[in-house]
């Protein structure tokens, strides 16, 4: 699944490609995702602009630019595709008005990715929806097991529950050890799921947690209301350092992630622990243990964390 490092991969990686540019003609392929593809998505968007494209925490924000277009599109036209037909919608010259601003609210699912495509180049098997801008720029979204989705945000985003609820971001300074020492007060639960929890900072997946936890040398079985002020903030330190890394290398590639330019992520070269179980730890040699915790695959070291 895309975490933040990817997610945030593909927003810088889309970005110069698609701001600023109107797009021209709108492709769905297939409209049944998490959520489905709405029906007037073309006419909201031919014509427009998309303005400063921006990211909270697994979630992509597209601004739509309200700007001169057709009045309509011509809704309807038959597509040859990988998966039978689609319906495509491409500008009108009719002359019309100011449309409608909002924001595209796009999330990448368990297998999604967002990339870069030109015209001419042919759509594989999974690429569900194009947007095609000016200069032949075509932003291509492909999803195999379509979990993902686009949405229309017609309001501020802040009145989205989506949006509203989440936590602070990791690289922010309003997360910190104060703050995951101050909302684990009282707390059962292992460490491990509280630091997943996006109501208590988003973005940190199976992957950066666990290697967070192995980085401040914390046992993610450890409740977390026992864990100590301290180690919380060596906790946040280690969050911070594991998903700035990552991002500079581009995210983590297991299977199906690649960045808004095509590329794969090179940080699955780094990880000390995510699945690693069975071989020798990188610190101290000792075994790697496998272990579940909150219906996720965990594996740390007993020895370098308590």
């Amino acid at each position: 699944m895309p975490e933040l490092p990817e997610v945030e991969t593909t927003r810088r990686g889309i970005a110069p490609h698609v701001q600023g540019r109107e797009i021209r003609e709108v492709l769905v392929r297939q409209s049944r995702l998490r959520v489905p593809v709405p029906e007037d998505l073309a006419d909201r968007l031919i014509g427009a602009r998309f303005g400063e494209i921006r990211r909270r925490a697994k979630y992509l924000l597209l601004p739509v630019l309200s700007g001169e277009g057709g009045e309509s599109v011509e809704n309807g036209e038959t597509v040859a595709s990988t998966e039978g037909t689609c319906t495509a919608a491409s500008r009108s010259d009719d002359g019309g008005g100011v449309r409608e601003k909002g924001t595209l609210l796009w999330h990448l699912g368990m297998s999604g990715s967002l990339r870069i495509a030109r015209l001419g180049e042919l759509p594989r098997k999974h690429d569900h929806v194009d947007l095609v801008l000016e200069d032949g720029v075509i932003l291509r979204y492909h999803d195999p097991r379509r979990f993902g989705f686009v949405d229309w945000l017609r309001d501020d985003e802040a009145h989205d529950t989506r949006l509203s609820r989440l936590g602070p971001e990791p690289l922010s300074q309003a997360f910190d050890g104060a703050r995951l020492y101050a909302l684990s007060r009282g707390r059962q639960a292992a460490v491990k799921p509280f630091l997943m929890d996006n109501a208590v900072v988003v973005g940190v997946g199976n992957i950066y947690a666990s290697e967070a936890l192995f980085l401040a040398g914390i046992d993610p079985r450890r409740a977390a209301g026992r864990i100590g002020r301290e180690r919380y903030d060596r906790l946040a330190a280690a969050a911070k350092e594991v998903l700035a890394a990552a991002i500079t290398q581009g995210g983590t590639t297991l299977r199906d992630f690649v960045s808004g330019t095509g590329e794969p992520g090179y940080f699955a070269q780094r990880l000390n622990v995510y699945g690693r179980a069975g071989a020798p730890c990188r610190r101290c040699g000792g075994e790697l243990k496998h272990v579940t915790l909150g219906q996720r695959a965990s594996v740390f070291c007993p020895r370098c964390q308590r």
